[in-house]
């Protein structure tokens, strides 16, 4: 029986779309965990593996500017943004974290390019491991999904 109402939801399906994938260097033992989530996702998906492109900054800081160009760039369909922010004795996780939140947040809004918001922001290393591919999953493997879901709802509402 089908619905009486339109439904429009992303197809899981990754072939023909290309992909940057934004990855702090800091903490790089977490994150290269969670560059290789979201890649095996993709790839999974249907990705082809010579359309998704990694590029490493610094920080976590960093990331809102070089996300920002790769969306106006137009080679890409879609940004996952991946990197671990662990709570530290000062205050300095809190500016780190709200900032790239939102400058991440901002870029897709600004430039209408999905970002997959894969920054952990956790109190303890043993946190960020878990959410790498232990207990919690891996965060890249869902923010890859979360970046190619969207790209495909986009494509619906402009072409639909």
């Amino acid at each position: 029986m089908s619905a009486p109402y339109t439904i429009i939801e992303g197809r899981m399906e990754a072939a023909n779309l290309s992909f940057a994938i934004l990855a702090a260097r800091f903490n790089d033992f977490i994150v290269d965990r969670l560059i290789s989530g979201a890649v095996d996702y993709l790839v999974r998906h249907g990705a082809d593996p010579s359309r998704i492109t990694v590029i490493r900054t610094y920080g976590a800081f960093e990331m809102p500017l070089v996300c920002q160009k790769l969306a106006a760039s137009g080679s890409y369909n879609a940004i996952v943004a991946l990197g671990a922010v662990i709570r530290g004795a000062t205050p300095h996780f809190d500016f780190v974290a709200n900032e790239a939140t939102k400058g991440l947040a901002q870029v897709q809004l600004a430039t209408g390019i999905p970002v997959g918001f894969g920054l952990l922001t956790t109190d303890t290393l043993d946190q960020a491991i878990e959410r790498a591919g232990s207990k919690a999953g891996n965060k890249g493997a869902e923010a890859a999904a979360a970046a190619l879901e969207t790209a495909r709802v986009l494509e619906q509402l402009q072409y639909g």
